[in-house]
């Protein structure tokens, strides 16, 4: 494994030391090709554990790490002072080993790790989308070369239109504290909004199309995206009228003094083939047979709503908040078991102790059930990602904490997170889980 990593960053640094155009130019691209790869190590010592079951957290230590590496490749078709029209390909490559095989926690301790993962290191193509920029006039801005952004200048006021292979989380629930499990928080409940199902495949994925207008200090956007044709699954349902997820976000910029914000509402709306938790106990009633949603399987929809808002507080600090819920009546389909989340976070840069690339971070997050969700699972029904048999419900929390040390282009972070109440069950845990990240691009 270790053998992999120092030739997947090899690769990455004399490829792209020959390829890669300057990141910090303002002038107009006309392509640019940048490389990340990140390797994650977890370790999560024993627990209090009194029983557990299929889908349980294991209470003794284990160790777990995953390992991604990605090219960033961009191209500028055409276009002129106002248009653009971009296409971009991300080539990835992924490896790695969960904790419990992913299974019994609602927040999930790394974002890197994907449904799919393994020990075996596998190669695919994330995203490969177009995006077409109309400008509408007034101010310009100026827009840096980054990973999936061509350098050059924009109208503030403009219509975007992004089509093709990408996550729905690419476009929607953009948090500048929490978002980005490469740099920032690990735990999957601060990647977004925790009771966000959104449309993903089983890497996280998808297709579909997202079209936003954007002001100078507001911004409307919306999408349709593909739904996998099982709960979490890798195969997409291409049948974009029966089986899809619709998202519609409005974000609003705002200041306080010298300070600056943002605020966003979401409202999503998912239908598929899905399990019900009331079908499956219904069915099961007066039995002491444990429910099982397998069994339940039909078309319906999953509505929710997520609410957030990220502030600067001085020159070196900034925080977030996110609330969520959805209507928990379905299984979870493309995300986690999180059905109601609530949280919050502040990140410190290092500018007050002369490190100013460093990041100092402290993150907390309570995740909920339905009461039909719980009731399944007090029942012994089992879900994709948790199941103890039996439970004591009360809700997960989960606090994160992480500094990173920027090193020129490498980052070097140490992580530890405490999980009260895993996967909803009073009777087990708390559950440690400490953590070093190394970060690269170029």
């Amino acid at each position: 494994m270790i053998k992999n990593v120092v030739w997947m960053v090899i690769a990455g640094w004399l490829s792209l030391s020959v390829f890669a155009q300057d990141a910090t130019s303002l002038e107009p691209e006309r392509w640019n090709a940048m490389f990340q790869s990140t390797f994650i190590s977890q370790v999560k010592p024993s627990f209090n554990a009194p029983y557990s079951g299929q889908n349980s957290l294991v209470a003794t230590k284990e160790k777990s790490y995953s390992l991604t590496a990605t090219a960033y490749l961009g191209l500028r078709l055409g276009g002129n002072a106002s248009q653009s029209t971009e296409i971009y390909l991300n080539p990835e490559a992924v490896q790695g080993s969960p904790l419990s095989n992913l299974t019994g926690l609602g927040g999930i301790s790394n974002g890197e790790l994907q449904k799919v993962a393994g020990e075996q290191i596998s190669f695919y193509r994330p995203r490969a989308f177009i995006r077409q920029t109309w400008g509408l006039g007034g101010e310009r801005e100026a827009v840096a070369s980054g990973q999936n952004q061509l350098a050059g200048s924009r109208d503030k006021k403009r219509w975007v239109l992004t089509a093709g292979n990408f996550a729905v989380t690419d476009i929607f629930d953009q948090n500048n504290y929490a978002h980005d499990a490469r740099t920032q928080f690990v735990n999957w409940s601060f990647l977004t909004h925790g009771a966000y199902d959104y449309a993903a495949d089983a890497r996280g994925y998808t297709w579909g199309a997202a079209l936003e207008y954007i002001q100078k200090d507001w911004a409307i956007r919306g999408g349709r995206f593909l739904e996998p044709r099982t709960s979490n699954g890798l195969p997409l349902n291409w049948n974009i009228f029966k089986s899809y997820g619709d998202q519609i976000e409005y974000e609003r910029s705002y200041a306080i003094g010298e300070q600056t914000g943002k605020w966003r509402a979401l409202v999503f709306r998912n239908v598929a083939v899905m399990g019900n938790f009331t079908d499956a106990l219904n069915l099961v009633a007066g039995t002491s047979t444990p429910p099982d949603f397998n069994t339940t399987r039909r078309a319906q929809s999953k509505a929710g709503i997520g609410l957030s808002a990220e502030q600067t507080l001085s020159k070196n600090m900034g925080g977030f908040v996110r609330a969520s819920m959805h209507d928990g009546k379905t299984e979870t389909f493309s995300f986690t078991e999180i059905d109601r989340s609530l949280s919050a976070g502040i990140v410190l840069s290092g500018g007050g102790w002369t490190r100013p690339q460093d990041r100092l971070g402290v993150a907390w997050a309570v995740n909920g059930l339905s009461s039909t969700h719980r009731a399944y699972v007090a029942a012994g029904g089992m879900g994709f990602f948790i199941g103890d048999g039996r439970l004591n419900y009360k809700p997960e929390t989960i606090t994160e904490t992480y500094y990173l040390w920027a090193l020129g282009r490498q980052q070097l972070s140490v992580n530890a997170q405490f999980i009260n109440n895993p996967a909803y069950n009073a009777d087990r845990g708390p559950v440690r889980v400490v953590g070093v990240r190394w970060h690269t691009e170029f």
